[in-house]
């Protein structure tokens, strides 16, 4: 039978001198981290630059990494979480107040401060284990940093995302008000002036995806958007441009097939709620005119948002149109309706009126000024048929 010998045990010597060394750290730690602080003060700008109050925590940050050094040099084959010693004592805010880059810098000059007291530090003969243990540890403490802002980052990005669909969503009911544009401005929203409210049908899969794509689309447009998807529908808050149906254009990639409404220009995020509104009311009603442009603007489905029922654009075409044709005289208001019942013919209309197709032309060309609709485009004829219409009624409610 072969007997085994068993493991050596370390030299009673070796244990001593570590022992000494740890309770040296411990004595230490206070100065180490005051030098620490004070070489940061000197080689690092942007540690002078900073509040007191951040100043001190990253001192409770640098003073609590040497403490986590020496308990891990006490231990060295325990599994310790650095991120949580060291970072756990301050505030997740500190993150937000020092970059990534800094907090490396910060680490980097307390590691230095500690490796050039090694030779103090240590008992004689424990300097290169004091040093091998400090580099690990080093090691070890970038990847916990790495971690922490990992994980920041990720709780800011959930955070912002649930944030901007609160806004989203609040400005699309229409319950938006000014603890919305708070919000708005903590996720970068800079209040742009002119802004509209774009709305199609959301893409199948990620909805991460889809909103990560808009803001690509959205940079490159040089546009603000606060974006998101609410049920099947994708909508897009978009400051930055004059044009409503321009800005859709931009954006327009993400968005799955069938139409896409840009709503009418406002002029902030509270007033995004009408062309929110709009936008929804011309996507609903987008069935009844087939061959509409992509993207369309909601102004430009008047006519059949108002025969699916929307009362906002009833009144835009009785207001819009009727009244101020109305205001300009019965001449314009007659010469257009003739126009329109006899199939838009200069010449049937002159007939009917008893006046000369030149007379007829400059009436429509009136018309077209007042309004904006010319009379001769068939699409615009459509429209001010129905606003027509819709005055009639108005009128005669207005007199029952």
């Amino acid at each position: 039978m072969v007997l085994v010998p068993d493991e050596p045990t370390p030299d009673a010597n070796e244990k001593l001198a570590h022992a000494a060394t740890v309770r040296r750290l411990e004595q230490s730690s206070g100065k180490l981290a005051a030098a620490a602080i004070m070489r940061m003060d000197e080689q690092l700008p942007w540690y002078r630059a900073m509040p007191p109050e951040n100043r001190s925590w990253i001192g409770l940050v640098a003073q609590a990494g040497i403490a986590a050094f020496t308990e891990w040099f006490r231990h060295p084959d325990t599994p310790q979480a650095i991120s949580t010693d060291v970072f756990g004592t301050a505030p997740r805010e500190l993150t937000r107040a020092i970059t990534l880059r800094q907090t490396v810098e910060m680490v980097r000059t307390t590691i230095e401060v500690v490796e050039s007291a090694v030779d103090e530090l240590a008992v004689p003969g424990g300097e290169v284990a004091l040093r091998n243990a400090l580099l690990i540890y080093a090691r070890e403490i970038a990847f916990a940093t790495a971690q922490v802002y990992a994980q920041a980052a990720e709780a800011r990005g959930a955070w912002d995302a649930r944030l901007e669909s609160l806004v989203v969503n609040a400005v699309v009911s229409g319950e938006a008000d000014e603890s919305d544009v708070s919000r708005a401005a903590a996720l970068g929203w800079k209040a742009p002036e002119q802004v509209t409210v774009v709305l199609g049908n959301a893409p199948n899969g990620d909805s991460e995806l889809t909103v990560e794509a808009i803001r690509r689309a959205a940079r490159y447009a040089k546009l603000q958007v606060l974006t998101g998807v609410l049920g099947k529908r994708l909508v897009v808050i978009a400051g930055g441009s004059d044009d409503p149906v321009q800005a859709a254009k931009a954006l327009i990639g993400p968005f799955a097939s069938g139409p896409v409404v840009a709503g009418p220009l406002v002029g902030d995020l509270l007033g995004a709620t009408r062309s929110a509104q709009a936008a929804a009311a011309g996507l609903r009603a987008c069935a009844a005119w087939p061959d509409a442009p992509r993207p369309v603007l909601a102004d430009d489905l008047l006519p059949e948002r108002a025969m699916a029922g929307d009362p906002a654009a009833r009144t835009l075409l009785v207001e819009e149109i009727y009244r101020p044709l109305q205001e300009a005289g019965s001449a314009l208001l007659e010469t257009l309706s003739v126009y329109l019942e006899q199939a838009s013919s200069l010449e049937g209309a002159a007939r009917m009126l008893f006046v000369h197709p030149n007379t007829v032309r400059y009436r429509l060309r009136r018309v077209t000024d007042v309004t904006g609709w010319p009379p001769s485009d068939v699409r615009s004829a459509f429209t001010l048929r129905i606003a027509l219409m819709l005055g009639r009624l108005a009128d005669e409610e207005a007199s029952a």
